[in-house]
């Protein structure tokens, strides 16, 4: 074989091949489903020490028929007390750790990924639990990739 033929083939199929290599073949993908939490009547109101706070995801589908919807783990916890809301953000955004603070944890949900599916996380809020204003942090996890999610700002007041 010349030298011009071998040049072509070097040109011509080698990138070919590693244009074939790098997107699997017949790959379907999988219907588009997304959860987001929380409504404002979940977290704009007091909660008192001993009560459960709901908090509801909603479900958004593309709703394509076939493949299987990914499974998924919702998990929501609240932490706290802050002082303020101020203090609240600034833990968030990573100031150093305040003392005393609890974390009240719901069980994690692992939702169907149906649209017409309205999943809950349900947390205690602990009996002993002192006033202020606590972090619920949300967050959507599909196992291989890390979670995404939220934050809101609930109130904790004390019991009459």
């Amino acid at each position: 074989m010349n030298v011009s033929r071998v040049r072509l083939l070097t040109c011509v199929v080698l990138p070919l091949l590693t244009a074939c290599g790098t997107e699997p073949a017949g790959s379907v993908p999988a219907p588009a489903v997304t959860y987001t939490c929380c409504p404002a009547e979940d977290v704009d109101k007091l909660y008192r020490p001993g009560q459960t706070l709901t908090a509801h995801w909603a479900v958004e589908s593309a709703e394509q028929p076939g493949g299987t919807p990914p499974q998924v783990e919702l998990t929501a916890h609240l932490t706290g007390p802050f002082a303020t809301v101020a203090d609240v953000k600034a833990a968030a955004e990573g100031v150093p750790a305040v003392a005393g603070l609890v974390t009240f944890t719901a069980a994690p949900v692992r939702p169907s990924g149906r649209a017409d599916e309205r999943p809950v996380s349900t947390i205690v809020i602990g009996p002993d639990a002192k006033p202020g204003y606590y972090n619920l942090v949300t967050a959507v996890g599909d196992g291989d990739n890390a979670a995404s999610g939220g934050e809101s700002i609930v109130r904790v007041v004390p019991s009459p």
